[in-house]
């Protein structure tokens, strides 16, 4: 079977008619550099920009640098760049689904093997860009990163590096500055991208003129993304396949709801004119209200119940809003413990859910648990943490679903082994494996060797993993009763199992 690439889209080609597809914009020249290649990022800034191009409004291509060592960007450049997305959902309470080919993409770097082809775009004045998402674990400083390593380790790393060979080519001239618009899911990700590219240009004595360049030149945008992205559709592809009459290893899928909101300078609307092309993109000067309402309402949702359900043998986000025990477990995590413990109008906050909870049913989306479970420990960290703090400031009690939550991600990790990033676990389903970051899995792994299958072991369990500052920020501990109730339901899953503890709890 033929592959989906730059001859059969330009060649005769016979594509099916439910499938929008338009020409090859070979023409149009580079203008985003895009820390990451992965799903998201390809369902949701890449086909806006698509949509984009389609209306004439941006006429602009995107280079792709791959974040890690191992990625897709091999796939990527084999398919010049195209890949198929197809969306799925609800639209004026019918389904609805939409297939096209996406061409904003002109070609992927792996900087492991060729760092100065990075480099080489930081000397191009149409590029001024730059898009990330690197994952919640993404933006962080890292003391060991090096200028002079090619090419530095960290995503913070490369982007000061970059900017600093920028800086240089354009002999600090502010008209090479540039645009940072990052799509991690942290709290404020572009203050907190620019406070760590000034720390690593402090840290590797970079000269002042660059760090006012940056202060003054670069644009650090504030973002929030919103669009459920399964990925690539593994249970249909084969079906999807002989439809679409080519073969597709960047085959993604994703819901039809899309919104990101930018915090910034309302002149870059024209720079970026997505409100242009109909997107559901809202700039503004005060982007809180809808970070949190979304991080602790779907994202919450999300990883409080990634592990419950997983654990009990559910794969899919469908099935566990569906099922009558991890549903009502669910619902009742966002109603009774999230939106009370959040400080915005609460039927604002109810609307939303309720959209939400639509959203996750959407037969079309097959979003599964273990993808959800990846770099996890960061993600409670976000998205569930300070619900269960601002609740208990609240309330002056521990919220028993949220709490029951942490316990279930400890118990994930109660057996299996570490392997750099790769936790290989066994579960109800199986083995199976769960990436993170190695600091977080080395304290996970530790903390259960303090289990004697005793109530005190368990609760020593709970009192290691919260007092691991480095991993939440600060001892956890002195929340009180935390780690005694996080103790009970370690013991009770543990010598009981998920089904009777998750039917104790909801009782």
């Amino acid at each position: 079977m033929l592959a989906l690439n730059k001859t059969l889209l330009t060649g005769d080609f016979a594509f099916p008619p439910n499938l929008e597809v338009g020409p090859y914009p070979g023409h149009l020249p580079e203008r985003v550099i895009q820390f990451g290649e992965g799903n998201f990022l390809r369902a949701f800034v890449d086909w806006m920009l698509h949509e984009l191009n389609k209306q004439g409004l941006f006429n602009g291509r995107v280079v792709v640098v791959q974040p890690l060592d191992r990625g897709l960007v091999d796939k990527l450049n084999q398919q010049d760049g195209l890949y198929t997305l197809i969306l799925r959902g609800y639209q004026d309470s019918q389904l609805v689904e939409k297939r096209e080919i996406i061409a904003s993409i002109s070609r992927g770097i792996n900087p492991y093997d060729d760092w100065p082809a990075v480099l080489r775009c930081a000397e191009d004045p149409q590029i001024d860009i730059v898009i990330s998402n690197t994952t919640e674990a993404g933006i962080a400083y890292d003391p060991e990163d090096s200028l002079t390593a090619t090419p530095p380790e960290s995503f913070p790393g490369k982007l000061t590096a970059y900017l600093y060979h920028r800086f240089r080519h354009f002999n600090g001239d502010p008209s090479g500055g540039m645009i940072i618009l990052p799509c991690e899911l942290i709290d404020r990700n572009g203050d907190n991208l620019k406070t760590i590219v000034m720390r690593l240009a402090a840290a590797w004595s970079l000269p002042g003129e660059f760090q006012q360049w940056v202060k003054e030149a670069c644009i650090f945008l504030n973002s929030l993304v919103d669009r459920v992205v399964p990925g690539y559709p593994r249970e249909e592809a084969d079906k999807l396949t002989a439809e679409l009459g080519y073969k597709d290893d960047l085959l993604d899928s994703g819901e039809l709801f899309h919104l990101w909101v930018i915090e910034g300078p309302a002149h870059l609307k024209e720079k970026l004119p997505f409100h242009e092309a109909g997107l559901n993109v809202i700039w503004t000067d005060d982007m809180a209200p809808y970070r949190t309402r979304k991080v602790r309402i779907l994202n919450g949702a999300h990883t409080g119940t990634a592990a419950v359900a997983f654990l009990s043998g559910i794969e899919t986000v469908r099935a566990a809003v569906e099922h009558p025990v991890t549903g009502r477990f669910m619902q009742e995590l966002i109603f009774n413990e999230v939106i009370p413990a959040t400080a915005l109008d609460q039927a604002m906050l109810t609307g939303f859910a309720e959209e939400v909870l639509q959203r996750f049913r959407n037969p079309y989306i097959v979003h599964r648990w273990q993808s959800i479970l990846l770099n996890t420990t960061a993600k409670f960290k976000t998205r569930v943490l300070p619900s269960l703090l601002d609740y208990m400031a609240a309330k002056q009690a521990l919220p028993p679903r949220m709490t029951f939550a942490l316990a279930a991600l400890a118990t994930l990790f109660k057996e299996g082994r570490v392997n750099g990033r790769q936790f290989q676990g066994v579960g109800q389903q199986g083995d199976f494996n769960i990436e993170d970051d190695p600091e977080a899995l080395a304290c996970w792994q530790a903390a259960w060797q303090r289990y004697d299958g005793t109530a005190a072991g368990a609760r020593e369990v709970a009192a290691f993993i919260l007092g691991q500052s480095a991993i939440w920020g600060w001892d956890l501990n002195a929340v009180p009763s935390l780690a005694e109730r996080m103790g009970e339901y370690l013991q009770d899953i543990s010598s009981n199992g998920i089904a009777a503890a998750l039917a104790k709890l909801l009782a």
